[in-house]
């Protein structure tokens, strides 16, 4: 991860304050818009919370959280953006997401997201099995346990409350 720029908000597109960038060859190819563009604003560095995010070729066209009209949008234009907050010494510090949890109760109500699939729920439950540590998850009227490992978890969002998984073929099926 590195702290150079990897592109520039060129100008406005739309009418609700979206932006078209340029992206530098170092922008990462597998950049995923749950992760938020940092950039510079009177010598302080702002997150930018992607709300969407079209590649077009060379650039992309970037709804972002908070920029909604055309005149808000205008005091990104001609700044240069990061993957990974520049003032970080090659830390991680997008909204803490991936870090351990010491508090896994912390977790009751955070939304629940499945790849591939397009039901949705929330953790209404933690069951501390040693061996096994499942969370109860509310799924419409359903009730469905996911293993809390690693290697399930796609990924954290502390800002949105929200855990994406992976899981293996059928697992889910058992339950709804």
């Amino acid at each position: 991860m590195s702290n150079l720029p990897v592109g520039k908000i060129t100008k406005l597109y739309g009418t609700e304050g979206e932006v078209v960038a340029n992206l530098y060859d170092r922008f990462p190819a597998d950049y995923d818009s749950e992760e938020p563009l940092f950039v510079s604003i009177d010598s302080l560095t702002v997150p930018l919370f992607i709300s969407s995010f079209t590649r077009r070729g060379r650039g992309a066209i970037i709804a972002i959280d908070d920029y909604d009209t055309p005149r808000r949008s205008e005091e990104l234009l001609g700044r240069e953006f990061y993957t990974t907050n520049p003032d970080a010494d090659n830390a991680d510090l997008a909204d803490g997401d991936d870090e351990e949890w010491s508090d896994m109760e912390e977790l009751l109500g955070w939304r629940v997201r499945f790849v591939g699939r397009d039901e949705e729920g929330e953790i209404v439950g933690y069951n501390d099995d040693e061996m096994n540590p499942l969370f109860e998850v509310e799924i419409g009227d359903r009730y469905a346990y996911v293993p809390v490992v690693d290697e399930f978890i796609r990924k954290v969002s502390r800002r949105r409350r929200e855990i994406k998984f992976d899981l293996p073929e059928g697992l889910l099926d058992i339950y709804l």
